[in-house]
């Protein structure tokens, strides 16, 4: 049979079910069962412990959000494997924290600032920190509370945030190290600008859309010697120092090496060919603004062009002329309008939809700009997280997704670590006044005296929260919980995280720690999206707020609809209709287990042996096991959907509609198998509600513990498969299943109530049924025969016979006139399909969708024929 948990019940009898409400009210237990779980210490990891080891981190929330769906989806799963993990026995711990999401958190106080008329350089920069610091304690960090209604079984004596004085610490000792081993340095470089929130941003904090624009031919140099060049950003011309051609383009050869005129500009610039140029493009001549485009910026480099910069860090014109202090798109207006002035304008092209960059946080267009800036030499850093996977150290799940981390990785950018900010790890360097340049380790005093400075820039959010698998358990310093929780279990994100974070994590561990990866394992999982598949957004006004539904109909049924979309890697569709059908499952639960409850199922002393139990008794205990071992299968591949369609089809579907109602029968007889229906009835939902409680925590622990009379299902045994199978008790069940299946069908074509009594005759002699007559005459509603007894239906069903006195059920006559209706229309309907079909000009006009549409009409309607038409010959005759 099914091992069970050591946690056996103190004192268990049928009157427990009258400490269990008659319904369920997850407001009512939810949150009181929560703080029990915390208090008596159940999510705290003890690095001590001897039990093997099972850790995840939390993906850090910024302490400037709330819960949202994503978060919502993301942490059920979590929450389920580590739940599961604690059950069997391992030392489980999720790392808790937030990130101090340097930009966003920066623009929130800002905003309170300017609503009292002051910006950050009112304050100062020491006073703005201490304000970000008292907005953090007073306003930040909402989601924890938020966490905690959802059920995260987090440890929250071990909740960190990326600039408390341990990360910090961290983020300076890793700094130091990657800048003593030459993998930082400082460089000019183009990077991307964000005006609005003026600081540089990550190549992956930007976020392309096709924009509406405009593409503008221009004429320049005069004659035979002129080349027209087209741009999108007209008003980047005013920092051209060059028009590039292809080498082997013969059309500009003899203009290689020459200078032409740039026009609105009296400055001429050269003419370079440069292999990077495509001259199948355009016109194959592309103008070079080394200080305004990344692309134009290597050519410059390439050839030694002088870089002129023509817009402040506000995106304003700071070119001498006329176009001094306009905003770069009123600049854009103007120049092209000055060059149309001048007949330089060849060709114009609006609306021209192209691909723009947008910063991630507030959407301003972003403006490539020449800047100092900090750099990270991401080469030999990405080689390693990208060996680490092809040598299988660590797997990502799903497979498939390993060619865009490959993509990724073995193609990354150096990476600008600098941010514009206030709020975040201050660089740790100082400058001399003799251009000394000194970085700073977290033990070490930054050097004094007149003219020594320290770096204004802080580092980029993602440079903290890649340390976040180790930085959390101590390092740098060797801590007992770093021995025994790193490298971490596995870790549990979202593909569209894999660049921001999961490879950051992957270099700096593998860096920090040795060349030991962070994790084993990458689960990712796909977005949440709208019962439509659409992205959810503000603008489409589909966004939901989960905490909404969690009031509307509990915790759990939000777990478990998330759970139940969750395929490796897909994005996941959800309704609120769907969160209803979820409710309504935790309802059976509780009802189904209050019922046996109330019939005296019991888990006390052992199962009873096999051949003392009914076929039914043995069918659910086989069931049993093959769902624990098809469950534990699928948690191991990471198959959140699968499993919980496993758990809800063996519940629902097994459990409660077929086992609980044929056990009926049983316990209404009495005697010893009805002793023994009792604690099979038992065990089964003890080891049911124990699968089902990483996925629905509240309503299991309810129920478990009112079942079992123990402590906890929180610190219960996961179940194991005993191997125990009985493939002719389930053979002999599924002829039962169906029999009352084909005889509750003929009952619904012939329009009877459900609960509607009828006096039927059952053949079972030479099948396995004869034995279950008593529960297929309950579940069918059928009588014993009477005086009198004329069967006018014979149905033959897995070699028995169910023979059913339809008369004085039913109004005969009614019945053949309203099945006589419906046949005439199904019939009307086929002829007028099948006149459109042989209509070979409709045929050659219609579209192909509107031709399958009709040919699906006309099946459903001969189907229709065919079920009527048999209605009617069962039909009793007179």
């Amino acid at each position: 049979m099914t091992d069970t948990t050591n946690q056996r019940p103190v004192n268990t009898t049928g009157d427990d079910a009258a400490t269990l409400p008659t319904t369920y009210t997850p407001a009512d237990v939810e949150g009181e069962l929560y703080e029990r779980w915390v208090e008596r210490g159940y999510f705290t990891a003890d690095a001590k412990s001897d039990k093997p080891p099972f850790t995840i981190v939390i993906p850090p929330p910024n302490v400037t959000g709330s819960l949202h769906l994503g978060h919502a989806f993301e942490h059920t799963l979590i929450d389920a494997l580590v739940r599961r993990k604690r059950m069997q026995g391992y030392e489980a711990l999720w790392q808790p924290g937030m990130d101090h999401a340097g930009i966003a958190t920066q623009n929130v106080v800002e905003r309170e600032l300017a609503k009292e008329g002051k910006s950050r350089h009112d304050l100062g920069r020491e006073a703005f920190v201490e304000r970000v610091w008292k907005w953090k304690a007073e306003s930040g960090g909402q989601i924890s509370g938020q966490m905690r209604r959802l059920g995260d079984g987090v440890d929250w004596s071990r909740e960190r945030f990326t600039m408390d004085e341990g990360l910090s610490q961290a983020v300076q000792t890793i700094f130091k190290k990657l800048f003593d081993d030459e993998l930082i340095y400082r460089a000019e470089r183009i990077i991307n600008w964000c005006p609005r929130c003026l600081t540089a941003i990550s190549d992956i904090e930007v976020e392309y859309q096709d924009d509406d624009g405009e593409l503008v031919s221009i004429r320049y140099g005069e004659g035979e010697n002129s080349i027209v060049v087209a741009t999108t950003r007209a008003e980047t011309m005013l920092g051209d120092t060059a028009v590039a051609v292809h080498p082997e383009d013969e059309r500009y050869k003899h203009l290689v090496g020459t200078e032409i005129e740039l026009p609105l500009t009296g400055r001429r610039i050269p003419v370079v060919a440069d292999a990077h140029v495509d001259p199948e493009f355009g016109t194959g001549a592309v103008k070079v603004t080394p200080a305004h485009d990344p692309n134009d910026f290597e050519i410059g480099q390439r050839h030694g062009l002088p870089n002129i910069a023509v817009m402040d860090e506000h995106a304003v014109i700071t070119a001498h002329g006329p176009f001094l202090g306009l905003d770069r798109l009123e600049a854009r207006s103007a120049i092209v309008a000055a060059l149309r002035a001048e007949g330089r304008i060849v060709a114009e092209k609006r609306p021209y939809v192209h691909s723009v960059g947008h910063c991630s946080r507030c959407k301003t267009t972003i403006e490539p700009r020449l800047s100092m800036q900090w750099w990270v030499k991401v080469g030999p850093l990405a080689q390693a997280a990208g060996d680490a996977v092809r040598d299988g150290k660590v797997k990502i799940h799903p497979q498939e997704m390993e060619k865009r981390y490959f993509d990724w990785v073995d193609n990354l950018h150096d990476w600008c670590i600098s941010r514009q900010l206030w709020w975040g790890h201050r660089i740790p360097v100082w400058y001399g006044p003799n251009g000394e340049i000194v970085c700073v380790g977290p033990d070490e005093q930054p050097p004094a005296g007149e003219g020594w400075h320290q770096d204004t820039d802080v580092l980029d959010t993602w440079f903290s929260s890649g340390l976040w698998p180790f930085s959390t358990l101590g390092w740098p310093e060797q801590t007992e919980s770093l021995a025994k929780f790193y490298p971490n279990s596995v870790l549990v994100t979202g593909y569209d995280i894999l660049f921001f974070w999961v490879a950051r994590m992957m270099m700096f561990g593998l860096y920090a720690m040795d060349g030991t990866p962070p994790f084993h394992t990458i689960a990712l999982h796909g977005m949440v999206r709208d019962q439509n598949g659409k992205k959810m957004s503000k603008s489409f006004g589909n966004v939901v707020n989960p905490l909404d539904w969690m009031d509307k109909y509990g915790s759990d049924a939000l777990r478990f609809t998330l759970a139940r979309g969750a395929n490796p890697g897909v994005d996941v569709p959800i309704g609120e209709d769907w969160v209803q059908a979820a409710r309504n499952f935790a309802n059976k639960i509780w009802n189904a287990t209050r019922f046996a409850l109330m019939n005296g199922a019991t888990v006390e002393g052992p199962l009873p042996a096999p051949e003392e139990l009914t076929a039914t008794d043995r069918w659910i205990l086989s069931r049993l096991g093959s769902t624990v071992a098809e469950v534990d299968a699928l948690y191991e591949d990471y198959q959140f959907s699968k499993l919980s369609e496993a758990l809800y089809h063996f519940a629902w579907d097994e459990v409660f509609d077929w086992y609980v109602e044929l056990s009926k029968t049983t316990l209404a007889k009495g005697g010893p198998q009805a002793d023994a229906a009792r604690r099979v009835l038992g065990e089964v939902l003890d080891v049911t509600l124990r699968m089902l409680h990483p996925i629905v925590p509240f309503v299991t622990e309810t129920l478990w513990t009112t079942l079992t009379g123990a402590e906890s299902v929180v610190i219960a045994d996961w179940p194991k498969d005993s191997g125990y199978r009985d493939t002719a008790a389930e053979a002999e069940i599924a002829t039962l299943q169906q029999v009352v299946t084909e005889v509750r069908r003929f009952r619904t074509d012939q329009g009877l109530k459900p609960g509607q009594r009828v006096p039927a005759q059952l053949e079972l002699d030479g099948t396995a049924l004869a034995a279950h007559e008593d529960a297929i005459r309950s579940l069918l509603r059928l009588t014993a025969p009477e005086e009198g007894f004329a069967a006018t239906a014979s149905l033959p069903v897995a070699g028995a016979t169910v023979s059913l006195d339809l008369s004085g059920t039913i109004d005969v006559a009614a019945e053949r006139k309203r099945l006589a209706k419906d046949l005439a229309a199904a019939e009307k309907e086929k002829a007028q399909t099948a006149a459109k079909l042989g209509n070979e000009a409709f045929l050659a006009k219609a579209p192909d969708e509107v031709v399958a549409k009709i040919r699906g009409r006309q099946e459903a309607a001969e189907a229709d024929i065919a079920r009527i038409t048999a209605q009617l010959a069962a039909l009793p005759q007179g």
